[in-house]
């Protein structure tokens, strides 16, 4: 297995690999251990997702401008990257068990909840995400969670989130609630069943919410569209 040629990577896949599988074993150290084969297969291609992802973001962790960056050591980044690996494990038909383990691990290290069944878009960034819980929402590209957010359901009825959405520190979009694109979450708000338009920055909760345009755009993304 070779890195893709637009991605530098601190470890090469096989080594990625072992160190997930490692990692895993190290945590939940039960009768059936996760092998660097198990997660081969997925490895290739949750690169290359990863690639395309990091591409798109205007900071020189991520993408020094000519190629994508990811450091095994940068706990975003590889926050990022268990779910890619563990989200394709699972399309791939993989373990199950592994994928959970998987799942489990990102957890432990990042505080984070993204379940490997979850379709996080092809564009997403998690910046610090301790505490932040990403359920089975409808989501699209250029997708930001910083710590403590949550996408989650209320009567089992989850979010819809258009493209350029971001959920500021303690932000949580709710139940049958649509966000439009490039809206705005500030610290602390809540949406609970409610409809977002284009365009808004929401600050506040139910029955004490505000609303005004969304005049910045998140600074990080090399694509604003």
């Amino acid at each position: 297995m070779t890195v893709p040629r637009d991605l530098r990577a601190s470890l090469d896949p096989d080594q990625l690999a072992d160190y997930a599988a490692a990692q895993c074993n190290t945590h939940f150290p039960d009768p059936q251990p996760v092998t660097a084969e198990d997660l081969r297969g997925a490895v290739p291609s949750a690169l290359a997702r990863l690639g395309h992802c990091f591409a798109q973001v205007g900071n020189r962790y991520f993408f020094d401008g000519t190629q994508s960056v990811f450091s095994h050591l940068h706990g975003d980044q590889y926050a990022m990257w268990l779910y890619m690996l563990s989200n394709e494990l699972f399309r791939q038909r993989g373990d199950t068990q592994v994928c959970s383990k998987l799942f489990l691990l990102n957890k432990a290290l990042h505080g984070c909840d993204i379940f490997y069944e979850v379709a996080l878009p092809d564009v997403f960034l998690l910046v610090h995400p301790l505490g932040t819980v990403l359920g089975r929402g409808s989501y699209q590209d250029y997708f930001v969670a910083y710590q403590r957010c949550g996408i989650g359901s209320n009567h089992d009825v989850y979010p819809r989130l258009g493209r350029h959405v971001t959920l500021r520190p303690g932000a949580s979009v709710l139940g049958s609630s649509v966000v439009g694109a490039h809206c705005q979450l500030a610290a602390e708000t809540l949406v609970l069943d409610a409809e977002i338009p284009d365009g808004t920055l929401v600050i506040g909760r139910p029955g004490h919410t505000r609303m005004k345009p969304n005049t910045s755009p998140f600074p990080l993304w090399r694509n604003i569209a």
